[in-house]
């Protein structure tokens, strides 16, 4: 039994900014095992991933560095193309291949406190995996991937199609601004996460770029600030960053609000440099002191 254990693909992302041209893994796997893994272990954690073979030196190197990692094997591995301009709020993205998704015989026998379901692509979990977790377990879902549809390798915003089926299994869902919008048509994140209550989640987790976070739990709201990092390199993984800090805080009983500055600092610190989050827990607290 592990405290947290997040499942998802592990990628291979070709990241082009107005700088440079960047080939390396990635995929909320990736971000979040590296984000956990440079913390103290007061948090035991499991990476549960699928890849092709051309994906298998990644996980050889994630188990090097002391990461616990069930692979499953997958006929392709998820590849990812990000392009960014001058806002690193906003990418284009084209998928030029594909991972299998995850099935339930594949998470049999794997137990957690919490599940992280890190989403890429909108049928990467069944409703039936969901299912089947959320009863022996908390579910915290990255939104991203069930809104991501993909159409001549282009990626496009898609309905959540399986919504009314998840949300009520959910109890923490992070999504960001523009997700938002799709998830509920509203541009205003406290009636969207008051929707979302309702429907049967019970944190849930707003990020909104340079303007902060927000968080809504037990009908009460959390404005989280965004702390200013020291350059802006690059966004990949950031939201991964900041799932893999609030849950590390949550799980040991941290509360709503020290959870949010504690995660937004990890997502400053991993804004300034290409690659996941590579700092510590020193240089994080300093920031939100």
């Amino acid at each position: 039994m592990t405290d947290i254990c997040c499942i998802g693909h592990i990628t291979h992302d070709t990241i082009i900014t107005p700088q440079n041209r960047v080939d390396m893994a990635g995929g909320t796997a990736f971000y979040f095992a590296h984000a956990i893994r440079r913390l103290p272990p007061a948090v035991s954690f499991r990476l549960v991933t699928k890849v092709g073979h051309d994906g298998l030196a990644e996980v050889e190197r994630l188990r090097a560095s002391g990461v616990d990692v069930m692979c499953h094997g997958s006929a392709h591995t998820v590849y990812f193309e990000n392009t960014y301009g001058a806002d690193a709020n906003h990418r284009s993205q084209r998928v030029l291949a594909k991972a299998d998704p995850f099935t339930v015989d594949e998470l049999q026998g794997v137990e957690s406190r919490i599940f992280h379901l890190g989403s890429l692509l909108d049928d990467d979990f069944s409703p039936e995996l969901v299912s089947d977790l959320a009863s022996r377990s908390r579910i915290s879902i990255d939104v991203q991937g069930f809104l991501r549809g993909v159409r001549d390798r282009e990626v496009y915003p898609t309905a959540w199609r399986t919504k009314a089926d998840v949300l009520p299994q959910t109890d923490i869902l992070k999504l960001n601004e523009h997700e938002m919008m799709i998830v509920s048509e509203s541009d205003d994140p406290h009636e969207v996460a008051r929707q979302l209550a309702d429907s049967g989640v019970r944190e849930v987790v707003i990020t909104l770029g340079s303007y902060g976070s927000l968080i809504y739990a037990e009908g009460r709201f959390y404005e989280i600030p965004a702390y200013q990092p020291t350059a802006v390199v690059d966004a990949t993984g950031c939201g991964d960053t900041y799932s893999a800090g609030y849950l590390y805080c949550r799980s040991q009983g941290v509360g709503y609000e020290a959870a949010g500055k504690f995660a937004a600092a990890m997502c400053t610190l991993k804004l300034e440099h290409n690659g996941p989050f590579d700092r510590t827990i020193e240089e994080v607290q300093k920031i939100v002191k």
